[in-house]
């Protein structure tokens, strides 16, 4: 073949041969395509995202509302088993106590005995006589859920709290058979006892009736609550100094010293007074200060610190050490409400 049919051939299949296909994917993208695609694709993530979460809320208020009924019939199941044992419970009781009315038998007290050797018998009470006693012990007639036999069981007992339990004591004494003498301490004690026992309840009495008298303000100062805490302490500090005194077991060492302070507080020689005292809390033992024991000599006079008495102190024991402290507050009030004419008896 020649170069001229070749040449020829050639250019009938470009002629015949369809033109190459452009490509549509762009080379170049614009900036506002990209946002508009990425808004799009975040609201449709959105969109999705709250589907979701609504979904979901409504799956947890659907287990709420399924967990309140459940609740709400377990508290109805409760509320009618409790309705139920307490009406029953009441009926029991009530049945009892028609058998005990009819048999004519009532709630027994220790301690009572008939004469046929059993426990004595204690009627019941009327309803409204029950009221009137709890109305008159200002306490509630009616408790929540309680029975017509645990309301007389309450009444009981709040009567028996309420009833006094101590003893009747002997009249209280004058002023003037108050008045100590040192040589009835030896010759009778028994008085010296009253003595003393009315003698510190009259400076109690004193004592609180001059702290009521106060005026509001000083009341509610620092310094009068002070001294209100220092008379309840102190009130209560003697319990136990009136309770010796009443059995007349007071320790025989101390028993002369507190004589002696009420006879000099009773003649206002308070300085003599509080001089018995500091013999009586502190006494004449020794104490030794500082190193007592050097080397392998003994020292003079180190055996009286081991004399028979002198190492145990009274004040060692709790309970005395307290009424022995409200005794000297008691001394303080004294010279307060009865000055002493001298003014030298005055303490410090």
């Amino acid at each position: 073949m020649d170069f001229a049919s070749i040449l020829s051939s050639e250019i009938k299949k470009r002629k015949t041969s369809p033109p190459p296909a452009t490509s549509s994917v762009k080379k170049y993208l614009k900036r506002s395509d990209l946002e508009s695609a990425r808004q799009a694709e975040y609201h449709a993530s959105q969109t999705r995202l709250e589907a979701e979460r609504a979904e979901k809320a409504a799956q947890k208020r659907q287990l709420e509302q399924e967990e309140e009924a459940r609740q709400e019939a377990l508290r109805e199941k409760k509320r009618r088993l409790a309705e139920e044992s307490r009406r029953k419970r009441e009926d029991e009781e009530a049945g009892r106590l028609g058998k005990s009315k009819k048999k004519g038998e009532g709630p027994r007290k220790d301690g009572d005995v008939d004469g046929d050797g059993g426990k004595e018998e204690t009627p019941i009470p009327a309803e409204e006589e029950v009221l009137a006693r709890l109305r008159k012990l200002k306490q509630p007639i009616r408790l929540f859920g309680e029975t017509p036999l645990q309301r007389i069981k309450r009444l009981h007992k709040l009567e028996r709290a309420s009833s006094p339990r101590t003893k009747p004591t002997q009249a209280p004494l004058t002023e003037s058979e108050m008045q100590l003498t040192l040589a009835d301490i030896t010759a009778n004690p028994t008085k010296v006892y009253m003595q003393l026992l009315s003698w510190f309840r009259l400076v109690l009495i004193e004592w609180d009736l001059t702290l009521s008298s106060r005026p509001l303000s000083v009341r509610q100062s620092y310094s009068g609550k002070a001294a209100t805490n220092a008379y309840v302490q102190a009130q209560s500090y003697m319990g136990p100094l009136f309770k010796l005194l009443e059995k007349q077991d007071l320790h025989p060492d101390i028993f002369p010293k507190v004589c002696e302070i009420v006879y000099y507080a009773q003649q206002r020689k308070y300085v003599t007074a509080n001089d018995v005292y500091l013999r009586l809390s502190i006494g004449n033992a020794a104490w030794p200060i500082g190193v007592t024991m050097v080397g392998i000599h003994e020292r003079s006079a180190r055996e009286k610190l081991h004399e028979k008495g002198m190492a145990a102190h009274i004040m060692s024991d709790e309970i005395t050490r307290k009424y022995l402290q409200s005794i000297k507050r008691c001394l303080k009030f004294c010279q307060v409400r009865w000055p002493p004419e001298d003014q030298l008896q005055l303490m410090g």
